[in-house]
C-alpha cells in the first residue's frame, strides 16, 4: 500500500501538527482538562479558522468536502497531542450525518455553523443498558400532529454538555431491540426538557448522561427517512471509529517515542537500559504493532472512499479490532518499561494509555468488533 501523501495532504498533515505542538504541550493540556469546559474555546476557533472543521462539510454548503484521508491525517497529529476539543462530535459525525441526510429546510444553516465553529453537535445514541449494540434503544419518539415527542435517556455522550444540538436516536416502532423502526433526530440542546450531567471521563474527555423529558420536535428535525434510521446510524457511527482509529494511531506514536527515548536515558549498571537486548526485542515488537495499525487506517480510510458501503463497514470494524489490540498491547509495553510512574497523573505515558482505554471502548471495544467481525465471514 502507498502512504505517500499528495500535496494538499501533506501541507494540512503539517499545519495541523504545528498547531499541536504549539498549543497541546503535556502541562498546558493538564490545565486545559482541569476547567469546567474541559476544552478550549479558543483553539476550537482556531481550528474553524484554519479549515479544519470545514473538512467534512459538503462544498456546496461551504465545505471542503474533503475524504476520509484528510480525516485521517488531522485524528492523527490530534492523538498525538491528546487533544481535547469536540472534533470528532462536530466535525466528522455532526458533518457527515447533517450532510447526507439533514433535513433540506435546516441543512444550510447547521452545516455552515459547524465550518465556522459557531455550531457544535454531539451524538447521542447508546443507553445505559445497552453496552455496545446501536440498536438497543428504548428512547421512544412517540408522533403528533406537527412532530414527535422524545422521551428516554442517554449514557456517555461524547461532548453532550457542550453540543448546540444532539443528533439522537429513538425508537418509532418494533420493540427495544429491533433494527426496524429506529429514527434519527436533530434536537435542539436548548429545548425545554432537555437537561444534561457532564463529567470528565477516565482520559480528561467531556462526556454527559443526557434526559428528554416530553421534549418535542418539529418534522424538520428528523434525519433521514422515519423508522428507518440504523442503517444511517451505523454508517454515521463508522464514521466516527474511523476517526477514532486515527488518533489511536497517533497517540500510540506518541507513546512509542516517548517510550523510546525513556530505553535511551534511563541507565541501570552504568548504560542505558535501552542497550539490553531483551528490551530490544520489545521496543521493535511496540514498533511493529503501531506499523500494524497504522496499515489499519489507511486501509480503512481507502475503503471509506468507495462506494460500496458494505466493504466500508468491514473495514471499518476490523481496523477497531486490530487497533484496539495494538494499542493495549503498546500500552501495556510503554508502563512496564517505565515502571510504575508509567501510570502517575505526572508523566505524559499514563494519559496516553487512558486514552488509549476510552478509545477501545468507544463505539465497541476490542472483543465487540471481533464478534461483529466474525459474522462477515
Amino acid at each position: 500500500m502507498d502512504f505517500t501523501l499528495v500535496e494538499e495532504e501533506q501541507m494540512l498533515a503539517d499545519v495541523v501538527g504545528r498547531f499541536v505542538e504549539k498549543e497541546y504541550d503535556f502541562e498546558a493540556r493538564r490545565r486545559l482538562a482541569a476547567t469546567p469546559e474541559g476544552w478550549s474555546a479558543g483553539h476550537w476557533t482556531t481550528l474553524a479558522e484554519m479549515g479544519v472543521l470545514a473538512l467534512n462539510v459538503p462544498q456546496d454548503h461551504g465545505g471542503l468536502g474533503t475524504g476520509a484521508v484528510e480525516t485521517m491525517l488531522v485524528m492523527e497529529a490530534f492523538g498525538r497531542g491528546l487533544v481535547l476539543e469536540p472534533f470528532v462530535s462536530t466535525a466528522v459525525i455532526g458533518a457527515k450525518l447533517i450532510g447526507r441526510a439533514g433535513h433540506e429546510a435546516r441543512k444550510a444553516e447547521w452545516l455552515a455553523g459547524i465550518a465556522d465553529g459557531s455550531l457544535k453537535t454531539a451524538l447521542a445514541t447508546l443507553e445505559p443498558d445497552a453496552r455496545f449494540d446501536l440498536w438497543d434503544v428504548a428512547m421512544r419518539a412517540e408522533p403528533t400532529r406537527d412532530g414527535f415527542i422524545l422521551n428516554g435517556r442517554k449514557g456517555v455522550v461524547l461532548h453532550g454538555d457542550s453540543a448546540d444540538i444532539l443528533l439522537v436516536s429513538a425508537r418509532t416502532a418494533g420493540e427495544q431491540t429491533d433494527k426496524h423502526g429506529i429514527t434519527l433526530f436533530a434536537v435542539d440542546a436548548r429545548t425545554q426538557g432537555v437537561s444534561f450531567k457532564g463529567f470528565p471521563a477516565l482520559d480528561g474527555q467531556r462526556v454527559a448522561e443526557v434526559v428528554l423529558d416530553d421534549v418535542r420536535v418539529d418534522a424538520s428535525a428528523v434525519i433521514g427517512v422515519v423508522d428507518q434510521g440504523y442503517p444511517l446510524l451505523e454508517w454515521t457511527v463508522d464514521q466516527g471509529i474511523f476517526a477514532l482509529c486515527a488518533e489511536a494511531v497517533g497517540a500510540m506514536s506518541r507513546l512509542s517515542d516517548l517510550t523510546f527515548e525513556y530505553l535511551r536515558t534511563r541507565k541501570q549498571f552504568g548504560s542505558p537500559i535501552g542497550k539490553f537486548q531483551a528490551l530490544q526485542h520489545r521496543a521493535a515488537d511496540i514498533l511493529t504493532a503501531v506499523e500494524q495499525a497504522k496499515s489499519m487506517v489507511y486501509f480503512a480510510a481507502a475503503k471509506l472512499g468507495d462506494d460500496d458501503e458494505l466493504e466500508a463497514h468491514r473495514a471499518v470494524t476490523a481496523a477497531k479490532a486490530l487497533i484496539g489490540r495494538s494499542a493495549r498491547f503498546v500500552a501495556q509495553q510503554a508502563v512496564q518499561l517505565h515502571g510504575g510512574m508509567g501510570m502517575t497523573d505526572e508523566l505524559a505515558v499514563g494519559w496516553y494509555v487512558k486514552r488509549l482505554t476510552c478509545i477501545d471502548m468507544t463505539w465497541g471495544n476490542t472483543e465487540h468488533h471481533i464478534e461483529l467481525y466474525g459474522a462477515f465471514l
